[in-house]
């Protein structure tokens, strides 16, 4: 065992060197008498720097983990990746991304920074999800990382994963009634296949309102109508597109007599949605 003193410097800098991971890198330093060239060898031969030799390679292949806390007014979506099909559906692999989704609703991090920052175990040992990330990397070969992470908070929020991990939904509700765990799975399965783009017309950004209104315009004028109608029949396409892309405003699925919002009123009268989260693999 090295009995030379290993500063926190040290470690910083062969971290900076290897993108191995920091207790790698203390680990290595301290069997290697401080030795770098030695260091970054007992690393490779340890698999933790492939980490740095793979940060240009694509990882479009992973999972979406969606969770909610256990009183149900918190949930979160992860989106842990790597670069092939066949890691993605490992056991191990789907394991861990539920382990990091499951720390994350808990101790709520604001970032994807302040969630690598937590810990997580690994063999008994307690070291930072970071790390614990790289060595995954450095283990399996591929580049792996977490490219989303997606909170809500609310009276009640219900969390949905579709299609084998590939899309995972959040829907925040008004208020935890009686029958909103179904109300609130229906309402995400809704969001899953129509992929809404705000819950009602007041949420559409207005730079998407005014490409919608341009599309219509010369749609409308191709076809020869005159142009003191052109606004009128704009408008009217307008509301079209806040009946099929709104959440509230869609038909439902389920039932396509209501609309999604006449649904929630049936569950209970002024119950809706507050928001909602959508992340879809790779999109």
């Amino acid at each position: 065992m090295s009995t030379v003193q290993i500063s926190a410097s040290d470690v910083n800098k062969l971290r900076q060197q290897t993108g191995a991971g920091m207790m790698d890198c203390k680990k290595a330093l301290t069997e290697t008498n401080g030795d770098f060239e030695a260091a970054i060898d007992f690393l490779r031969k340890k698999g933790a720097k492939v980490a740095a030799s793979r940060q240009d390679r694509e990882s479009n292949e992973g999972v979406v983990i969606s969770r909610t806390s256990a009183d149900g007014k918190r949930g979160v979506i992860i989106e842990l990746n790597c670069e092939t099909d066949f890691v993605a559906k490992n056991a191990e692999f789907v394991a861990f991304a539920n382990e990091i989704a499951n720390i994350a609703v808990e101790a709520n991090p604001k970032s994807i920074e302040e969630l690598y920052a937590l810990n997580i175990d690994v063999e008994n040992t307690s070291v930072k999800i970071g790390d614990a990330i790289i060595d995954k990397t450095g283990k399996i070969g591929e580049k792996i990382g977490v490219s989303k992470y997606e909170v809500i908070e609310d009276d009640k929020v219900v969390a949905y994963i579709h299609g084998n991990f590939r899309l995972g939904v959040l829907v925040g509700l008004s208020k935890n009634v009686e029958g909103a765990d179904e109300a609130g799975k229906d309402v995400a399965m809704q969001i899953a296949a129509m992929n809404p783009v705000a819950i009602d017309k007041d949420g559409v950004d207005a730079s998407v309102i005014e490409r919608e209104l341009e599309i219509a315009k010369d749609v409308i004028r191709a076809e020869g109508k005159p142009e003191a109608m052109v606004e009128k029949i704009a408008a009217g396409k307008l509301n079209k597109f806040y009946k099929d892309s709104t959440l509230l405003n869609q038909e439902f699925v389920k039932d396509s007599s209501k609309s999604v919002s006449q649904f929630l009123d049936t569950v209970d009268k002024g119950l809706t949605v507050t928001a909602f989260k959508r992340v879809a693999l790779g999109a």
